[in-house]
């Protein structure tokens, strides 16, 4: 006798739209600031400053993730992770997510069930739900975010504001995901810690307010990495930033991997993108909020330099390349 197909794993085009959607979208909790969620033709969200701000990434499967690399549950962290980490870069709280997804028919719906419990659980830690969204077919996995902020009457930080004589100033963890990714790429497994960054980031949620609190002038995350993303504020504001190396953290762990490895941790931090730390200027007389380190400075001019020298290499990810 054949298998018992009861017992086969239902695909998505079994279960049907509908009844996905609700898999996905019954009994969450929503912020408060959510007036109308998943179930209409639209979600309806409180704006108290009466400014919204949006970001979108897109993630697909093969490029920026790999099932036999991270399960649906990390990556859906990570989808949601590296959205708001754009929302805090602006200087605001997040207040919403909408999740696009595409995917073949036969995909197991244990599979959206864990990436939507992944999405649900990232967007809890900062506070929110996931307010609507859409479901597809496609070739391929695809998962499409955009996150909602609200800036709670503060001038957005851009990238552009950074002025001679501000420092450069960091929050969060740098050349951790490189250094996990390396990792995996030798089909190794761990260290768990240094795998479990580049299968989940970890944004410093809450650091990007504190810092539009403390008068930053310019900030940026490290989605491409921290020369690449202190290229964009210099280029923004068309101004100089030379880091200074000495103030830049080498953790004792990603050395050790490092050498394991034959790699370098220090190229890893310089370079390595998708930690989501925020990368802040500040002037020079303020005080850094308590997740900062001063890393660098700002001078006029223009390009990024460490300790007045061009940095020899790729500075970070690019697509495309």
């Amino acid at each position: 006798m054949g298998p018992d197909s009861s017992q086969e794993p239902q695909t998505i085009s079994q279960v049907g739209e509908f009844d996905l959607i609700d898999r996905v979208t019954t009994g969450r909790q929503q912020s408060p600031g959510t007036l109308l969620g998943p179930g209409d033709d639209a979600a309806v969200l409180a704006a108290p400053d009466g400014r919204v701000v949006a970001s979108t990434d897109v993630l697909v499967e093969h490029v920026h993730f790999r099932f036999d690399w991270s399960t649906p549950h990390q990556v859906g962290r990570k989808a949601a992770a590296v959205n708001l980490s754009d929302i805090n870069a602006m200087g605001a709280v997040p207040t919403g997510l909408l999740v696009g997804l595409g995917c073949p028919p036969d995909t197991p719906a244990s599979v959206v069930d864990e990436l939507a419990d992944g999405l649900w659980e990232e967007a809890q830690q900062a506070g929110i739900g996931i307010v609507g969204g859409d479901m597809v077919s496609s070739p391929s996995l695809t998962i499409s975010i955009t996150a909602l902020g609200d800036l709670q009457g503060r001038e957005p930080v851009t990238r552009s504001g950074a002025r001679p004589g501000d420092v450069v100033a960091v929050a969060g963890r740098l050349g951790w995901s490189a250094a996990g990714l390396a990792v995996l790429g030798r089909g190794f497994r761990s260290p768990v810690a240094v795998v479990g960054a580049h299968r989940v980031p970890e944004p410093p949620y809450g650091a990007g307010p504190q810092a539009a609190v403390a008068g930053a002038t310019s900030m940026v995350d490290t989605s491409d990495g921290l020369l690449a993303d202190l290229g964009h504020i210099a280029t923004a504001s068309r101004v100089a930033v030379d880091l200074r190396l000495e103030q830049v953290e080498i953790p004792q762990r990603l050395t050790e991997v490092a050498s394991a490895l034959g790699a370098d941790a220090r190229h890893w931090v310089l370079t390595g993108g998708e930690d989501q730390a925020l990368i802040a200027t500040f002037p020079a007389n303020r005080p850094l909020p308590p997740d900062f380190r001063e890393i660098g400075v700002v001078a006029e001019g223009s390009g990024v330099t460490i300790d007045g020298k061009d940095y020899e290499g790729p500075t970070g990810w690019e697509h495309w390349r």
